[in-house]
């Protein structure tokens, strides 16, 4: 079977859709219809041109690679099962060779993934291996838009609570300490301040300018609390293990810390992770730190 290469994609019509997914074209026709009607892709001219072939006298109408992989999403047979999965594969090997660290191929593996998952929410996919391999993948989609925005030092826009925070007093951080100190069978350094940076962190974020709060929203407050306690290195022993338990402990006061089903909002690994990014960092990219762990704890996740 031919295929046309143009505009940097493939192009398919109903007839040759039909023979690669061993269905009638009328199935094929109506899948179509059904893609446009449901919003998933728009009728566009980047996804569908009329083109004349020999023998035809009229144009034909061919579709576009987006097109043909979300036909090859719905179509029930055992070429559309064989599809899905060689599908799959190729967006994991985007994913495990690190292909995606190139600009115009993570802009197209987003498109890609957006267009799988609008197929991933309809009951009628077959729950095969494409399906169980491509939910993994999609869920990684937020990441890698949050590893391209760090890549190119862009801020992405948080989306983050506002209204009256709850601080931790210093008090009220000394207990923590000890709890933490008992927990981990610690030695008396862990957790012995080295200076008053410590009552200074936890101020810091509940600061006021002109009656307004200097950081309003209460993420904004979170991540900037994390950032002090662990560059300022309060204690003799400790600081990252104690920056990320007051920094939890804030979350949980202000009703951040968990989903409304019961889940972290913020999984163990990326705590881990960004607590030691922020400890390798230097000082100058502050202002890339706020905007990473604030993509993890807004309300998107």
């Amino acid at each position: 079977m031919a295929v046309r290469l143009e505009r940097e994609t493939l192009w398919l019509n109903q007839k040759e859709m039909a023979k690669l997914f061993d269905k009638d074209q009328s199935v094929i026709a109506r899948h179509i219809r059904s893609i446009y009607a449901e919003g998933e892709l728009a009728p566009l001219k980047s996804n569908m041109q009329k083109m004349h072939i020999p023998g035809s006298d009229r144009p034909v109408v061919y579709y576009n690679l987006d097109v043909i992989i979300s036909v090859g999403y719905r179509v029930n047979s055992k070429r559309g099962t064989q599809f899905r999965i060689w599908a799959t594969n190729v967006l994991r090997e985007h994913i495990v060779k690190g292909y995606t660290k190139n600009e115009r191929r993570l802009k197209e593996l987003k498109q890609s993934l957006q267009l799988v998952e609008h197929v991933l929410n309809r009951h009628d996919v077959d729950t095969d291996q494409a399906k169980a391999l491509l939910r993994v993948v999609t869920d990684y989609a937020r990441a890698l838009d949050l590893i391209d925005d760090y890549d190119y030092r862009r801020t992405p826009k948080p989306d983050v609570a506002t209204g009256p925070a709850k601080g931790i007093s210093h008090e009220e951080a000394l207990d923590i300490v000890g709890r933490l100190r008992v927990k981990f069978g610690a030695s008396a350094l862990f957790g012995k301040e080295k200076d008053q940076s410590l009552h200074s962190s936890l101020a810091a974020v509940m600061q006021t300018f002109g009656g307004k709060d200097l950081y309003p929203g209460l993420e904004e407050k979170a991540a900037h609390l994390l950032y002090f306690l662990v560059k300022n290195h309060s204690f003799v022993d400790g600081n990252k293990r104690i920056a990320a338990a007051l920094f939890l402990w804030f979350m949980e006061k202000n009703g951040l810390l968990y989903r409304a089903d019961g889940t972290k909002r913020i999984p163990d690994n990326a705590l881990v992770a960004i607590t030691l990014l922020i400890a390798e960092s230097a000082p100058k990219e502050k202002e890339f730190m706020i905007p990473i762990v604030l993509s993890l704890i807004d309300k998107r996740n």
